[in-house]
């Protein structure tokens, strides 16, 4: 029996967008049966840029009791959902600085892979949803990591129209998450952990085919043909 996919929403969120939609991948990847981590990356702004947004300030006491992402947690994950609100198109300098400290698992080839994802937050409509993500996802690209975005594969996501992972438009706070931006959190959620599930449990049944087991098998039966004939 495969074990329960280990899925790590690893989000920076300013005002508060972000980690609204990453409670709602925490509460989807749970009823999916994944184990969940729900993490924070640290904030590198000073105090008083925070006190000086009423927002940011309620966001970062609320968020108070939110662990912080370490490389471990990585490590650990089968499936990682990345969040991050856009920066002039890009991704958040919190968030990017957390992904450069991941530098020695990549030398060791611990992030390969696994599964990546990623979701987006911005002011206004069309700055940067698509290109913040696409941005992202050159970091999964050097991982050799895998990257499943939601795509078009549910009718919901022609209301929401955005392929490349999960978006909102908060309209400098006038615009709340919705039940829009809920629904796609909540398909690419599963979608991320059904997908880490199956090569989850390819690399287990590998695993178990590979096994020291097979020191009993005569020299010339490959473990496919043994595994055929059991079958038959």
């Amino acid at each position: 029996m495969t074990t329960p996919v280990k899925l790590a929403i690893v989000y920076y969120s300013s005002t508060g967008t972000i980690t609204e939609i990453a409670r709602e991948l925490h509460d989807a990847g749970v009823k999916a049966g994944a184990d969940v981590r729900l993490l924070k990356v640290a904030e590198l702004a000073p105090q008083a840029a925070i006190d000086s947004n009423p927002a940011w300030a309620a966001n970062h006491a609320a968020t108070a009791g939110v662990p912080e992402a370490t490389p471990a947690d990585i490590e650990w994950a089968d499936a990682v959902i990345f969040g991050t609100p856009t920066r002039f198109g890009n991704v958040s300098s919190q968030l990017k600085q957390f992904v450069d400290t991941l530098g020695g698992l990549w030398a060791e080839g611990k992030l390969a892979d696994k599964v990546y994802s990623g979701f987006v937050s911005t002011a206004t409509a069309h700055a940067g949803h698509e290109s913040t993500l696409l941005a992202l996802y050159n970091s999964v690209h050097h991982f050799g990591g895998i990257v499943v975005s939601p795509g078009f594969t549910d009718p919901a996501k022609f209301t929401d129209g955005n392929p490349y992972g999960t978006s909102h438009a908060d309209g400098q706070g006038t615009n709340p998450v919705n039940d829009t931006t809920r629904t796609a959190a909540r398909i690419q959620a599963e979608r991320v952990v059904s997908m880490a599930a199956k090569l989850k449990a390819a690399a287990e049944f590998r695993a178990r085919v590979e096994s020291p087991a097979q020191a009993e098998l005569p020299a010339e039966e490959s473990p496919q043909r043994w595994w055929q004939r059991r079958r038959k």
